[in-house]
């Protein structure tokens, strides 16, 4: 529990870098530095379901679907304990992971369709196709339990982890250009990094 706090407050610090210049806005995806190499792809994944967070808001906008969808967590959980088992991560820690990216979701989707309600002409005038959505989500749930898999070693070292973690979480809300909407997901999608172990 202690060192799930430290690893937040290291992130929300991260996190609150000042914007670069907009032409930083054009760095690629793959921001890792050397400092957080290890952490930096799986970084980026996070901020990319994030990402595909919105297109899930703007897909039940204005039509009474709910955001919260307890029978789609309960396949996406049921999901990701067969493919980390497979993988050798512990099903338990990858779950609560997972758990961490749909909390999060809905933080970004709950934020974006208040703030849609509240300002109508910002709100999106297409609404995305939700099952190829979902489809998107499936291939990075199987992206990210592989680099779970991937920086098993550096995860498992709590001072490390929690480190690279705040250093690649900042980078990367940074050159995204993530609002504090996201910025906050981000924080939340974060919070198990340092805790998913294999057997």
């Amino acid at each position: 529990m202690a060192r799930g706090l430290a690893v937040t407050a290291l992130v929300l610090a991260a996190t609150q870098v000042p914007l670069p210049p907009a032409d930083a806005a054009t760095a690629p995806m793959h921001h890792a530095i050397e400092a957080d190499r290890t952490l930096g792809r799986l970084t980026d994944l996070i901020i990319q379901r994030l990402r595909v967070s919105d297109e899930v808001a703007a897909s039940k906008f204005g039509t009474g679907s709910p955001i919260d969808d307890p029978a789609r967590e309960r396949q996406v959980l049921d999901q990701v304990r067969r493919q980390a088992g497979d993988l050798g991560l512990d099903p338990a820690s990858a779950t609560a992971f997972f758990q961490d990216q749909i909390t999060a979701s809905k933080i970004v989707q709950k934020g974006l369709v208040a703030r849609w309600a509240a300002h109508p002409e910002q709100a999106p005038t297409t609404r995305p196709d939700l099952g190829q959505i979902r489809a998107r989500l499936d291939r990075l749930t199987a992206d990210l339990l592989r680099e779970l898999k991937a920086t098993v070693r550096v995860r498992d070292e709590p001072t490390a982890c929690a480190v690279q973690l705040a250093v690649a979480a900042g980078s990367g809300a940074v050159l995204e250009r993530l609002d504090a909407l996201h910025r906050q997901a981000l924080t939340r999608a974060v919070h198990s990094v340092c805790a998913v172990h294999v057997d």
